[in-house]
């Protein structure tokens, strides 16, 4: 049955088979923009850089909201707002750099 040159490589330069491919892509951009599948990459982005602000956010006001309840049951001043502040900007920071390596 090999022999008698049938097959897929025989089909050479078939007109009808561009014609089709070129309708299949068609076909294909054309479902791509109805259903929104070109902007599954975009949600993607908004996503991390949403998840990337609420890091930065939480950490900060995490660490301040701590230390001043902190500050108000001990009764030192600023000294434990101040030093929770800059731990939690620090997580927060570790936290995105861990974001970014993630994504790669």
């Amino acid at each position: 049955m090999a022999e008698d040159g049938l097959g897929p490589d025989s089909l050479g330069d078939d007109p009808r088979i561009r014609s089709l491919d070129e309708r299949l892509k068609r076909a294909q951009a054309a479902e791509n923009e109805r259903t929104g599948a070109d902007k599954a990459v975009a949600n993607e982005s908004y996503n991390l850089g949403n998840r990337v602000l609420a890091e930065l956010l939480g950490g900060m006001i995490g660490g301040a909201l701590i230390g001043w309840v902190l500050d108000r049951l001990f009764g030192t001043s600023p000294a434990l707002l101040l030093t929770l502040l800059f731990l939690g900007i620090g997580v927060a920071f570790r936290n995105i750099y861990r974001i970014s390596q993630r994504s790669k």
